[in-house]
């Protein structure tokens, strides 16, 4: 054993990651033994933010991240379009302007999903009341819309994003003390369902689908209290699910599909989501009954 300067000594014993403090250690954090407290942190961060800032309650919007603004999916169209016309044989230009004319026809999602936003947004005692806010995945796309319409409003929303081996850029307009990042997928469903009063459903993908089926199983098992959900674009829904095949095999029952509606507008989606509330004697902004399950079970 060496005997080294006491000063370069001290340094070392300094520089050792036992010296650090057990919360100042990520190296700790990240072990695999470590799991239940990085499963806390992740419900702890966000519970204590949300309610730090006043919000009481959520209307949750998913959609697919590939969605574009009106104005961008145009000017990428006519790009498209002059690409293909000076290159008519080309496969991948072709290939090009066809992804470019369906990005155009499902652009309006996007607008519904802002104004969607907006209305929102403006809901309450208007855009400074945080009782009931938009809350999405924080990303592109569908999130980007719904966000962007409370934006416009001047209203605070909320974006729950996830790590991801190829990371999701959070979109610029959510509120910067409400967008929280999650490790862990359960635990950023857990909060999409904790706070809910409706979930918005816009054409999507995995995610969307993960999401959608998640909230109807909750609500038909009852592991939570139920709440308006809203598919929006009916030929879209019943094209890529056959609800009625299902009811037909006998796997879900005919009351099942009372779980949800449709709606071709954001005016639709926010009359459906009150209509709601309203036919059970309720506002979305009331506090729930006590004998009511809106915690998750």
């Amino acid at each position: 054993m060496t005997h080294d300067d006491p000063a370069h000594a001290l340094a070392r014993v300094i520089a050792s990651g036992s010296h650090r403090s057990s919360d100042q250690d990520l190296e700790l954090l990240a072990r695999p033994e470590l799991r239940p407290v990085r499963l806390l942190l992740d419900y702890l961060k966000p519970e204590l933010g949300l309610a730090d800032h006043g919000v009481l309650h959520t209307i949750v919007v998913f959609g697919s991240t590939r969605l574009l603004d009106p104005e961008l999916a145009e000017q990428r169209l006519a790009e498209a379009e002059r690409n293909a016309f000076r290159l008519p044989e080309n496969t991948d230009a072709g290939d090009a302007l066809r992804r470019a004319r369906r990005a155009g026809e499902q652009s309006h999602y996007y607008a519904i999903a802002r104004e969607f936003g907006r209305l929102v947004g403006c809901c309450g005692d208007g855009p400074a009341d945080r009782r009931l806010l938009i809350v999405t995945g924080g990303g592109p796309g569908a999130m980007e819309a719904a966000n962007r319409g409370a934006h416009d409003a001047g209203a605070a929303s909320i974006g729950l994003n996830i790590t991801l081996p190829h990371e999701q850029q959070p979109n610029p307009y959510l509120t910067p003390e409400l967008h929280f990042s999650f490790r862990y997928f359960a635990l950023r469903k857990l909060h999409f369902m904790q706070r809910a009063r409706a979930l918005v459903a816009l054409p999507g993908g995995y995610g969307t689908f993960d999401e959608l089926f998640e909230t109807l199983c909750l609500i038909q098992t009852g592991k939570r209290a139920a709440l308006p959900v809203v598919l929006v674009g009916r030929e879209f829904w019943q094209r890529a699910i056959d609800f009625d095949f299902l009811v037909e095999r006998g796997v879900i029952d005919t009351g099942n599909l009372s779980l949800f509606t449709f709606a071709e507008s954001a005016a639709e989606i926010w009359a459906s989501i009150q209509r709601w509330y309203t036919d059970r004697g309720r506002s979305v902004f009331d506090e729930p009954a006590a004998d009511t399950n809106e915690d998750i079970a």
